[in-house]
């Protein structure tokens, strides 16, 4: 169940988000006048989300280079990598 709280909670009940933030490893979301308004969480969950989105977009580059046929069988890689290594 997602934590929502309203923005003075940020100002006065920082420890206890900040806690929150990293005993459950999940943002809190903040409200504004009852709106949604900002998502807090602790840097390590910002961390793996944002390595998430980096890994998810290499394979996508990797299925977008297949889609194309740029791509080469691993063996091959290999090869031409000890070749490079023993010249």
């Amino acid at each position: 169940m997602p934590s929502i709280r309203p923005s003075s909670d940020l100002r006065n009940k920082y420890n206890e988000i900040s806690k929150f933030c990293h005993e459950h490893s999940e943002p809190v979301y903040i409200t504004k006048n009852g709106e949604g308004d900002l998502a807090v969480m602790s840097i390590e969950t910002y961390e793996r989300l944002v390595g998430k989105f980096e890994l998810y977009q290499l394979l996508d580059q990797g299925m977008e280079a297949e889609k194309q046929n740029k791509v080469k069988p691993f063996r091959d890689v290999v090869t031409d990598i000890q070749k490079g290594l023993s010249e």
